[in-house]
């Protein structure tokens, strides 16, 4: 329990720097206009898609580094994170010449012509953050295995400061810089991302006991076979990424159908609910290394112990949101909206009735979450995205769909689908590990 609510809460907090980080692009980009903030929202959501897709072959880095490294295998560690980094240039690359005809992906998407312009402008600018940004995410994966979170916190810190400033200095055109509205908020993004890589880069070949690994030794030596098992581990947690992001995606996009007050109401607790999110997130990163460490070593007891820890510290955890969404729904609405203000009755009523909704859903997401981090922690991918694939496509977005608009829950509907699909993968992850830790008692 301590070890992993010490690797677990530093993880945690990051994930939440790091949310905060599209926060304030938002803030500051808002203060421009309602026409830049639309084009931001519009050119980091394409962005998003090609680095979720990215980011999730490179989640395979660190449970095969923890596993190497709890076999005492550190020239293995190394070169797996070594072909990681040749991964995140490699698909960083391909995702810079696959963004940079964004004006012509969003005018095929029905965008109009000047909302595309500008958005390209976003996109091009951030694109040049790509590969930094991955970098930073491997190296990230090593730090964690070496149990020092505490460094990936201050580094996201770092990247928090410097985004805020580089945000306000380049959207504003203060401090002798140019003024670059939407393209700042770009520009941002990448200065931000390669500040972090060269300070992260420093960590990993300089601070204490990771200097005698030198993990960044040698960059040039190909490991095919390294190579090869990061994308075979990769490949499908970046699909059951992309499939709970498509459900999520199709849940607002459904709800644009219902009205402008439904679309408010959801964005609101949606909001909310991926607030909450991020702690069991950094408690799943630390359950993959924990896990992970164990199944290296070949300690059946510390793999059950490790998997079973995170699942009742991130249950316990979502029990407080839960909570304040079930009981104290209207005064979390008023942290986005007047709720005094007649004009939004609407989007209180619908919000508060989500929330409700999204009491039970925390559990569930958080279950998931680290459920399918554990797994990872035993190599085990296809078996999650499987779920995944039953779970969000095949029977919540009909779900979702059919409570919206063939009965008369309407937006609650959606989120009673967001629900049963969150459910469903809940059980199927949690009964896998349960069949896993069967297999590697026997």
């Amino acid at each position: 329990m301590r070890a992993t609510t010490r690797l677990a809460g530093p993880l945690a907090v990051t994930q939440l720097a790091q949310f905060s980080l599209t926060l304030t692009d938002t803030v500051l980009i808002g203060r421009v206009g309602s026409d830049a903030l639309a084009a931001v929202g519009l050119g980091s959501t394409l962005y998003i898609v090609a680095y979720l897709l990215c980011m999730g072959i490179l989640a395979a880095v660190p449970p095969l580094a923890a596993q190497a490294y709890g076999a005492r295998n550190p020239r293995q560690m190394r070169r797996i994170v070594r072909q990681g980094l040749w991964i995140a240039m490699l698909i960083g690359s391909l995702s810079i010449l696959a963004l940079w005809p964004a004006e012509q992906i969003f005018l095929l998407l029905g965008q109009t012509r000047d909302l595309a312009a500008v958005s390209q402008e976003y996109v091009r600018a951030a694109v040049w953050g790509i590969i930094p940004g991955l970098c930073v995410i491997c190296l990230r994966g090593y730090i964690s295995v070496m149990e020092r979170p505490g460094l990936i916190l201050v580094v996201m810190l770092c990247g928090f400061v410097v985004n805020a400033l580089a945000d306000y200095a380049l959207i504003f055109g203060v401090w002798g810089f140019p003024k670059l509205e939407v393209m700042g908020v770009g520009l941002a993004t990448a200065i931000t991302n390669l500040m972090m890589c060269a300070i992260i880069m420093t960590i990993a070949m300089k601070a204490g006991r990771m200097r005698q690994y030198y993990v960044l030794g040698r960059l040039w030596r190909s490991d095919w076979s390294a190579f090869r098992d990061i994308f075979r581990v990769g490949i499908p947690i970046s699909m059951m990424i992309m499939m709970e992001h498509s459900l999520f995606a199709s849940a607002t996009f459904m709800m644009g159908n219902l009205g402008t007050a439904a679309v408010a109401a959801h964005t609101i607790a949606l909001n909310l609910a991926a607030t909450s999110f991020m702690v069991p997130l950094g408690i799943g990163q630390a359950a993959v290394v924990r896990v992970g460490l164990a199944v290296g070593r070949k300690d059946p007891d510390g793999i059950r112990r490790a998997g079973w820890t995170a699942l009742v510290i991130g249950g316990l955890f979502m029990l407080i949101p839960a909570l304040l969404f079930a009981f104290f729904p209207k005064a979390l609405i008023g942290l986005f909206i007047d709720v005094d203000a007649p004009e939004n009755a609407n989007v209180l009523a619908l919000g508060m009735s989500y929330l409700r909704i999204a009491a039970f859903f925390q559990l569930f997401d958080g279950i998931q979450c680290i459920a399918a981090h554990v797994l990872r922690g035993h190599r085990d991918t296809r078996t999650p995205m499987m779920a995944a694939a039953l779970s969000y496509l095949i029977i919540g977005f009909p779900s979702a769909f059919y409570m919206a608009f063939h009965t008369p829950l309407a937006g609650d509907g959606i989120w009673w689908g967001l629900l049963v699909a969150l459910g469903l993968v809940a059980v199927f992850l949690t009964l896998r590990i349960h069949r896993l830790n069967r297999q590697v008692s026997t």
